[in-house]
């Protein structure tokens, strides 16, 4: 749902108080300022020094500004006459010793005027409000659906997603996206999503469905969607018999524009979005995924399948990685038509080949072709194109965020990667450039699924498909299975399992005993005491989430552990009697979320 946010002058605040960082800091961040000239504006110093604020950041960050003159004449705002004139006296009077903030004041005063404004003398009252809202609410719709001129042939596809007999009706309708990975399914929802959730009530997008229900639980999903839609941070679902209940009840009479990404399973649907009657008339379910069965299965009506770009989209969204322009350069027309032609007009393909030879010689080109012709095509040959391009610790950084890391801000996985002996920084910005990461708007990383199925391909195939060979393992099922067959060796360099309260541990007291090069390990929900006896002195990073360890076991040896986690951990303190360690960053966060930090 479209949120706008308004401040006023505080009818409280003592005369002569300066402007409050709050509403400075409002100013810098929007994107609209409407200015409301009243016949006494001028005489509160206040507004005087907030439009000052919103003149300097039109000028500086394209602020947008609107006027409205209420019982006013715009010449007298101007010219600074009449009721205005009389204030300018006043400050004149009163700011002997500071005229240059009234002169500040009188200068912005007269930029601002040359904007053009509405007079509300024409106009009923409610009707101008009325107006005011709808301007605004179409401005803010615009930018919103300038978002779709980033993406090369999203329009038409928006277009047949939401054709124009859909309209707003008032019936709940459930529309199905399906294909292929790569294909554009999530990218064509975001877009539909930023462009018409200012039509409806509310809304939320449930992003990464099959990934995040399987490390989270359907019930956390169902938590965030009721977040969203009811705007309350203090909803706690325990369970998804309990989250459905509240999703029909609570939710059935709200027009709620909602966005499933990526499922894969019948039972993601039944919780999240099990029947119509569960949502208010005029509402709208989008699903993305890449089984068509899974929506006939839910009864979903309307399904639509993004085609592949056309030979001149799929041009322009190449040349844009690899040339920054909607054209080749010259010398690099036929290269840049075969580099097309192989990747058929698959989005993610386009887009990581062209990011993987921006910059290059023609020469380099041109071998990059005859490679590519190997690969006879499969999808993770051509993205795998761009991992083989890259240096050996750029791999590392790339497998580690694609088994452990995504979704995790990028400031906390570039700490943990640092403290694991990887230039990080520099990595993950390499991984961005060539289109191997994305970043969102609250610096949190991501991985497109197929790159991330394809990190965890190159891990098992250079294990030659032995589990005990793995350089990661993040299944519980697969380090059950290593363990219980004693398959555990040195090659293990990081281990990183989710909640899930069936894995018995104790079982194997000496698990950690022959992996002597593991440097990272995450442990969500248990407890592993006597496992730590046996942790190798490789090990750099430890998180513990939500143990219930008083302490660390006091045969454990961390000589080159350097970052502890222990979020959400009972921990008293961390060892009896005294360990020699190398400087130690230790994190804890409290029930409340609270966050303490300590180094040793």
């Amino acid at each position: 749902m479209m949120k706008i946010l308004t401040f006023r002058d505080d009818e409280e605040l003592e005369r002569g108080k300066p402007i409050s960082l709050e509403l400075l800091k409002a100013i810098e961040e929007s994107r609209f300022a409407i200015v409301i000239f009243s016949r006494n504006y001028a005489f509160s110093t206040w507004c005087l020094d907030e439009l000052a604020k919103i003149i300097r950041c039109m000028r500086e960050t394209g602020l947008t500004v609107w006027l409205v003159f209420y019982d006013v004449d715009p010449s007298n705002v101007r010219k600074q006459t009449g009721t205005f004139g009389e204030a300018f006296s006043e400050h004149e009077n009163r700011f002997t010793e500071n005229i240059k903030k009234v002169e500040i004041w009188r200068d912005a005063l007269r930029e601002v005027t040359n904007l053009s404004g509405w007079h509300l003398q024409d106009w009923h009252e409610s009707e101008f409000i009325q107006h005011i809202v709808e301007e605004m609410m179409e401005k803010l719709s615009s930018k919103s659906s300038s978002i779709s001129k980033n993406f090369i042939g999203i329009e038409s596809k928006v277009a047949k997603l939401i054709p124009s007999y859909l309209g707003f009706k008032n019936d709940v309708c459930m529309i199905g996206v399906y294909g292929m990975g790569g294909i554009g399914k999530t990218t064509l929802a975001r877009v539909v999503y930023d462009e018409f959730c200012s039509h409806f009530e509310v809304s939320s997008f449930i992003a990464n469905v099959r990934e995040d229900s399987k490390k989270h639980g359907l019930h956390r999903l169902q938590q965030q969607l009721l977040v969203d839609i009811l705007e309350d941070k203090n909803i706690d679902i325990r369970n998804v018999y309990e989250g459905v209940d509240m999703i029909k009840k609570r939710i059935c009479h709200r027009k709620v524009l909602l966005v499933i990404d990526d499922v894969n399973q019948l039972d993601q649907l039944e919780k999240l979005v099990g029947e119509q009657d569960w949502f208010g008339l005029g509402s709208w379910i989008i699903i993305t995924t890449r089984d068509e069965h899974v929506l006939v299965q839910h009864g979903v009506l309307k399904r639509y399948k993004p085609e592949l770009l056309n030979n001149d989209d799929a041009s322009k969204l190449f040349c844009l990685k690899a040339f920054k322009m909607e054209q080749p350069k010259e010398g690099y027309m036929q290269l840049s038509l075969k580099v097309v032609e192989y990747a058929n007009g698959l989005p993610l393909a386009l887009i990581t080949l062209g990011s993987f030879l921006v910059g290059r010689t023609t020469d380099e080109w041109k071998s990059a072709l005859d490679s590519f012709k190997k690969t006879k095509g499969e999808i993770f040959d051509i993205l795998k194109i761009s991992y083989d391009g890259l240096e050996e610790m750029w791999k590392e950084i790339f497998l580690d965020i694609a088994c452990f890391f995504r979704g995790r801000t990028k400031d906390i996985v570039i700490q943990i990667l640092e403290n694991c002996g990887f230039d990080a920084r520099i990595g993950i910005s390499v991984l961005l450039e060539k289109s191997l990461l994305t970043i969102d708007d609250n610096e949190c990383l991501g991985m497109h699924d197929l790159l991330a199925e394809m990190g965890e391909k190159i891990i098992r195939l250079e294990s030659g498909g032995k589990l005990g060979k793995q350089s990661r393992l993040w299944i519980n099922e697969d380090l059950h299975c290593v363990l219980e067959n004693d398959m555990a060796l040195e090659a293990i360099q990081a281990i990183a399992l989710p909640w899930k309260r069936n894995f018995k541990f104790e079982e194997f007291p000496e698990v950690f005993l022959k992996m002597s090069n593991l440097r990272l390990l995450i442990i969500n929900g248990f407890d592993i005491p006597d496992a730590l006896d046996f942790a190798p002195n490789s090990l750099k990073y430890l998180s513990l989430d939500y143990s219930s360890l008083k302490c660390l076991p006091s045969s454990f040896q961390p000589k080159e552990l350097v970052h502890l986690d222990l979020p959400f951990s009972k921990f008293e303190y961390l060892w009896e009697g005294e360990k020699w360690v190398m400087m130690m960053m230790i994190v804890m966060i409290a029930e409340d979320g609270a966050h303490v930090l300590f180094v040793l």
